[in-house]
């Protein structure tokens, strides 16, 4: 009887560290890594070098001092003698709202556009064909100047409303349209209110639970579900009911024309819907190229098997098409999402205090600390965009095919 006994194994040495396929890689990422620390550590030093020289120190302190300038636009409370740092949080707020609606209707957007732009119909299909190629190929900056331009150019002024302008008229009383921005209702949150938007965000979880029910069964039964209703009445309701037992406690404010402007309501300024729609429009047209070429990375044969099970051909894009054609879209719609975060800091073009504006404009000039600005700057826009690429990839990562 014979036994096997394991090879002697090779002691260690430091040629190894070169000579071995084992270890030479980690060998030469370990070198790149103290080459890179150096050089970060090199400029550190020298920048501190030059700053002492002459004078001057890294410090934050300004963000504690009083702003002085006043911003259009603002989600919180400020005025003009509140502090750079409010001043920041304010602008960092105005961006994150214009990217998130810029997300969502650039979204909308591109997949109706990608989606026609493969229609049978001739005419449609060059529609979308001439969408995507014109608003894809100039620069947003123009599309931002040209919308902004043609609003102040086109929409009445709040003094027009005094006259019989038929131009110049509210929509349903409570929507005005004018060259300052848009004026629309505000809500006004009464006791019990807080129940009721519970509620509502209860009703939108049981809409995408219901859907998800609904598909899971289809595949697993062949039973179809209707979608429609069944999903507005989950939605709306709930809330309704909840709405009426506590004794409507949510209402509007409507805007009203007083002096020479409207007063109550929400006002959305024209450099924030300028800036808004540019960004939507021309990242929707790269995101319309993204869902095309994802549907047509799916086999035909995909979809004449569903058409030969009977299903319609809106039940085949959403069903069979869409759900296999996310695993090539998403990866590049990280990066549009990334690029509508970015290119929101053209918002300084038409007047819209976003951070690179507050943070990185007024408060950057008047207080002459470039060097932190640009640092917080660097370090926010930094955090957004990793938070962004995190957040879309654990979505690719729960719709990529999963092997067996």
């Amino acid at each position: 009887m014979t036994t096997m006994t394991d090879p002697p194994q090779e002691s260690f040495r430091l040629s190894m560290l070169l000579n071995d396929t084992r270890y030479r890689s980690y060998t030469f990422q370990f070198i790149a890594l103290i080459v890179l620390i150096s050089s970060i550590a090199f400029l550190m030093s020298n920048l501190f070098s030059n700053l002492a020289a002459a004078g001057l120190n890294i410090s934050y302190q300004f963000l504690g001092s009083p702003a002085g300038y006043d911003i259009n636009q603002t989600l919180v409370e400020y005025t003009s003698q509140s502090t750079n740092a409010r001043a920041a949080l304010v602008g960092i707020l105005n961006t994150l709202l214009v990217a998130f609606l810029a997300c969502v209707t650039a979204t909308v957007f591109g997949v109706i556009a990608g989606v026609l732009r493969l229609s049978n119909n001739w005419l449609v299909s060059k529609l979308m064909s001439f969408y995507v190629e014109i608003f894809r190929n100039i620069p947003v900056l123009i599309w931002i100047i040209i919308i902004f331009t043609i609003m102040i150019a086109v929409l009445p002024g709040p003094r027009a409303f005094r006259g019989d302008d038929p131009a110049a008229s509210m929509v349903l009383n409570a929507v005005a349209f004018t060259n300052r921005g848009v004026y629309i209702p505000a809500p006004v949150w009464g006791p019990g209110s807080l129940v009721v938007v519970a509620t509502f965000i209860l009703s939108v979880i049981g809409v995408f639970a219901y859907r998800r029910y609904a598909t899971n069964l289809l595949y697993a039964t062949g039973r179809l579900l209707p979608m429609g209703w069944p999903s507005l009445a989950i939605l709306f309701v709930p809330t309704l009911l909840v709405y009426f037992i506590m004794g409507m406690p949510i209402g509007l404010d409507y805007p009203a024309l007083k002096g020479f402007n409207f007063s109550g309501g929400i006002k959305v300024g024209g450099p924030l819907i300028a800036l808004w729609f540019a960004l939507s429009i021309y990242t929707g047209a790269f995101i319309a190229e993204n869902v095309r070429a994802g549907i047509q990375a799916i086999s035909k044969g995909q979809s004449e098997a569903a058409g030969a099970l009977g299903l319609r051909p809106g039940r085949i894009m959403n069903l069979v098409v869409l759900p296999q054609a996310l695993r090539v879209i998403i990866p590049p719609l990280i990066s549009q999402y990334l690029n509508i975060t970015k290119n929101s800091s053209l918002a300084i073009a038409v007047g819209y205090a976003d951070v690179t504006a507050t943070l990185g404009g007024i408060t950057l000039n008047q207080t002459g600390r470039a060097i932190e600005c640009v640092l917080l700057l660097m370090l926010f826009y930094l955090t957004i965009s990793l938070s962004i690429s995190a957040i879309m990839n654990v979505y690719n990562n729960s719709v990529k095919l999963k092997e067996r």
